[in-house]
C-alpha cells in the first residue's frame, strides 16, 4: 500500500510516518509514503494558495490552480495503469468507517487532500477525486488530522502489518465492540480481575468476552444492535444466532 498525502504542512503527517508501527511497516517495505506540498507549486513569490470564495461569505478557498498542478505531478509519476484512488477529507463527504476501512486497505495506492480553511475549490473535486470523506459529525480546522485517522484505520488493516489474529476481535468486526481487557496485577486497588479469566477455561472466556460485547454495544451502541440483527437483501445477518439469543437474554433481563 502507499499513501500519498497532499498538504499545506506536511510536517504534520511526516511525524506519523516516522513513528511506532507505522515507522516499521515502512521499513519492511509494507507501506510507501509520500508528502506533496500544494505550496510548491503555487506560482507567485508569496507561495499563495488561498483566496476568498465567489459569492462571498467568511474565510478562504484553497486555489485550484496549485492543487490541480499538485495532483498532475503525483498522477504522470505512477507507473502503473491503475489509477490511485483519490480522497479528498471533508466534514461534508460520506461517513467514514470501519467497512470502508476494510475496503479501502485493499487498494494499492490512496492519495489523500487535505483541506484548510473553507476547504478546496469544487472543480478540483469533480476533476480528480472519487470519494469525499467525513470522520465524523464534527468539524475539524486540519485534513491533515482526518487524513491521519483514515490512514491509522486502513494501513494495519494491510496484510502482515499486524497479526491476523489481533485484528479479529476487535471493535467493529463482527457488529459488536469490544470486550473489556485486563493485564496484572491481578488485585489493583482492591479491584479484582474477573475470575472467568484466570480460570483457563477457554470456552468460558470466550463466552464471557462475546457477552461483555454484547452488553457494552447494547449500552454504548444500540444502532450497531439494530443494524446487526437485521436482514440485508439476501436474507443475511451480521449477527450470527449465538449474538442473537445474548442480546434476546440480555434484553429479557433488562425488562426492555
Amino acid at each position: 500500500m502507499k499513501y500519498t498525502v497532499l498538504t499545506l504542512f506536511p510536517e504534520i503527517t511526516d511525524a506519523f510516518f516516522a513513528n511506532s508501527i507505522m515507522a516499521k511497516a515502512i521499513k519492511r517495505g509494507i507501506i510507501e509514503y509520500q508528502a506533496v506540498n500544494i505550496r510548491d507549486f503555487a506560482n507567485d513569490k508569496h507561495k499563495t494558495c488561498d483566496d476568498a470564495p465567489y459569492g462571498g461569505g467568511p474565510g478562504m478557498l484553497m486555489l485550484p490552480e496549485p492543487l490541480d498542478l499538485a495532483i498532475k505531478s503525483v498522477l504522470s509519476a505512477e507507473n502503473t495503469a491503475e489509477k490511485p484512488r483519490v480522497i479528498y477529507l471533508s466534514p461534508s463527504g460520506k461517513p467514514f468507517n470501519q467497512e470502508f476501512a476494510r475496503e479501502l486497505a485493499a487498494e494499492k495506492e490512496l492519495i489523500l487532500i487535505c483541506g484548510r480553511y473553507e476547504g478546496i475549490d469544487q472543480r478540483i473535486i469533480d476533476r480528480y477525486v472519487d470519494d469525499e470523506l467525513s470522520v465524523g459529525d464534527y468539524v475539524l480546522s486540519s485534513g491533515e488530522v482526518a487524513a491521519l485517522a483514515v490512514i491509522d484505520a486502513t494501513y494495519r488493516l494491510v496484510d502482515s502489518v499486524i497479526c491476523a489474529e489481533s485484528l479479529d476481535e476487535e471493535s467493529f468486526s463482527d457488529g459488536l465492540l469490544e470486550y473489556p481487557q485486563f493485564t496484572r496485577p491481578e488485585v489493583f486497588d482492591t479491584m479484582k480481575v474477573p475470575e472467568v479469566l484466570l480460570s483457563g477455561h477457554h470456552e468460558q472466556i470466550r463466552l464471557w468476552r462475546l457477552e461483555k460485547r454484547v452488553e457494552k454495544t447494547m449500552r454504548e451502541r444500540p444502532d450497531l444492535i439494530q443494524r446487526g440483527r437485521e436482514p440485508a437483501s439476501d436474507g443475511s445477518r451480521v449477527f450470527n444466532d449465538e449474538i442473537i439469543k445474548i442480546i434476546d437474554r440480555l434484553t429479557a433481563q433488562s425488562g426492555g
